[in-house]
């Protein structure tokens, strides 16, 4: 760590004016401690880098344009500036939802070839296993999840009430599972 500097008038004329060895020991004096500050709240170490490097920036540019009164100040100005920039991260991030830096890539929405071959083999296999069911069976499981029927309605064709419809579904799924066990399915 660094020993304390002591800022004084001109110190910070020498900034306004860009002498390279004044920002050279500006940036790594505050850089550091900014650092240090931003990667303690941060999750993500680009964004402590990002947050060092936009403080430095400001403080700069204010310099520059003459809004900082008081030179003996600059360490506790640069340090407000800081506060600021890490809480517009904050503010930012929580709008935008940055990932942490070990989140692997977003996987595309698009399906691979061999996502859609075992798509259509599990498709198969279930299609085999059904014509194996009994036509009462089938014809369940194809109105309430692939036709996705009013669940009411199917009741009321078949005269049962919710509760059995329920019982007839579970007994159905039940016998369809076994057949899948039984030809190797995924069951």
């Amino acid at each position: 760590m660094q020993s304390r500097f002591s800022f004084d008038a001109a110190y910070v004329q020498r900034l306004r004016e860009g002498d390279p060895a004044t920002e050279e020991h500006f940036a790594r004096y505050f850089g550091e401690l900014i650092q240090i500050k931003a990667a303690s709240r941060l999750r993500s170490s680009t964004g402590a880098d990002d947050v060092r490097q936009e403080t430095l920036l400001r403080v700069l540019r204010n310099l520059r344009e003459g809004t900082i009164e008081h030179p003996e100040r600059l360490g506790a100005y640069v340090y407000t500036v800081s506060n600021h920039v890490i809480q517009e991260t904050f503010r930012r991030n929580r709008r935008t939802g940055d990932l942490p830096d070990g989140a692997g890539e977003i996987p595309s929405e698009e399906t691979s070839a061999e996502s859609d071959l075992l798509q259509a083999e599990r498709s198969n296999l279930v299609q085999r296993a059904l014509s194996e069911l009994s036509e009462k069976d089938r014809e369940l499981l194809r109105r309430i999840f692939l036709d996705d029927e009013d669940k009411d309605a199917v009741c009321k064709e078949l005269s049962v009430t919710r509760e059995y419809l329920r019982v007839l579904l579970h007994r159905a799924r039940s016998r369809l599972r076994t057949v899948l066990s039984r030809g190797g399915g995924f069951g």
